[in-house]
């Protein structure tokens, strides 16, 4: 939501232009109403979507290490969200933690241009990769490869969310770029991504991904204008773009195959297991 001082309509019964202005002590002109102040999740509500997730992830993987690293490297991600939103005057942010699916970063204002929702966009999974930090310390002081697997689940989750599909950060990385070609192109581009994406959630199992992915996807079709808010990008801001997103995805590949070194033992091989996560019916 934004704030807007724009000046109302007239109406039938105010007064005309050369009509007598009543008697009176002047009346103090109306101010333009503003947003009510997002309050954020309420925090038993917070505190319950939290156990909810982290339980449904440790029953799906059998890991209280992949369910705390995903858990903390969600906060972590959402939070560097918040931070590019509050820097860039679209604050104060949220989070809100959705039960069995994952979190979302809410701002008070819409971004004043499409190249600010490139930076918040890619600010969460570039961000999120500092969730590793710890899992790396306890893989260095007891050498034990459990905490790596933390590791990877932190990688492989930011790197899924800058796949170009709506509502995923990739897509509003992307899409202004896609965008400032034809609006077509965009449109074209993710829903195809989109797809593809679903039916790769289908086959490896994850049905619940792929439902909230589909009903994003329906949601998008049925909006009218895909991009309605701020300046569009220029041509410098395009190209500045694409590299902060491809250089976010080689962070999160390179901290992935950093994962994988010590189980595998060469570069090769860490690639071809980190390849197999991604492909279809595992």
């Amino acid at each position: 939501m934004t704030e807007t001082n724009a000046p109302r309509r007239p109406g039938p019964w105010d007064p005309r232009p050369g009509d007598i202005a009543p008697a009176g002590p002047a009346a103090e002109p109306a101010r333009a109403a503003e947003p009510p102040l997002d309050k954020g999740q309420h925090p038993a509500w917070a505190v319950a979507s939290t156990l909810l997730l982290g339980g449904f992830i440790w029953a799906v993987t059998g890991s209280w290490v992949i369910a705390v690293a995903l858990i903390w490297g969600l906060f972590v991600h959402e939070y560097g969200h918040v931070l590019a939103m509050n820097r860039l005057g679209m604050g104060p942010a949220r989070i809100y933690i959705i039960p069995f699916l994952g979190g979302v970063a809410k701002s008070q204002r819409l971004p004043q241009s499409e190249w600010h929702g490139v930076l918040v966009s890619l600010a969460g999974p570039a961000f999120g990769l500092l969730a590793a930090i710890p899992f790396l310390a306890g893989f260095v002081v007891t050498n034990n490869g459990l905490w790596l697997q933390g590791v990877f689940a932190i990688a492989l989750i930011n790197l899924v969310n800058l796949a170009p599909a709506p509502p995923l950060d990739g897509s509003k990385a992307l899409g202004p770029v896609l965008a400032g070609v034809h609006p077509m192109l965009e449109k074209a581009a993710l829903m195809l991504v989109g797809v593809v994406v679903v039916l790769w959630g289908l086959t490896n199992g994850s049905y619940i991904f792929a439902a909230f992915l589909a009903v994003a996807l329906f949601g998008h079709l049925r909006r009218g204008a895909w991009r309605p808010e701020g300046r569009p990008l220029t041509r410098g801001e395009s190209a500045r773009s694409v590299g902060l997103f491809l250089l976010t995805a080689a962070a999160c590949a390179g901290l992935a195959l950093a994962a994988l070194m010590p189980v595998t033992g060469s570069p090769a091989e860490a690639a071809a297991l980190g390849a197999s996560y991604f492909e279809f019916g595992r």
